[in-house]
């Protein structure tokens, strides 16, 4: 039970650390980070920015690796990526959330739905993110 807890913890520890990532590359290219973690019941949007008058709803998924060489053999034969993990249910529920904040902020331009896709490696300090930009909800 108390390892459950602790994969638990260490998860949103990554799952933070991958937000906290990708809204800081957003910034760094030029986008206005807006919110993070918007909350309903119903559902979460994790990083919110805008860039060019649109709104950018960006779900970040992430995964850390023990080295950068297991980062690196992963990518190389494909074996996990991080964007896969955007199922359907997951987007059924984004989509509620993204309806929500449009009505709040009373948001009537442009919009789209990203994917940023996360690895890191904390021990060496190093990640990389990849950027699936407008994804359709399905």
């Amino acid at each position: 039970m108390e390892q459950k807890r602790v994969k638990k913890q260490q998860n949103k520890f990554t799952g933070n650390q991958g937000e906290l990532l990708t809204a800081l590359h957003l910034k760094n290219k030029g986008f206005s980070v807006l919110e993070m973690n918007y909350r309903k019941q119903w559902g979460e949007i994790d990083v919110i920015v805008r860039k060019d008058g649109k709104v950018h709803f960006v779900e970040v998924k992430t995964v850390s690796y023990g080295t950068k060489h297991d980062l690196d053999q992963s990518v190389a034969h494909g074996t996990y990526r991080p964007e896969e993990k955007v199922h359907d249910y997951k987007l059924k529920k984004l989509h509620r959330a993204i309806e929500s904040w449009l009505i709040e902020h009373k948001w009537e331009g442009d919009f789209q739905i990203d994917v940023a896709a996360v690895r890191t490696v904390p021990r060496e300090t190093y990640a990389s993110i990849k950027i699936i930009s407008n994804v359709i909800l399905g």
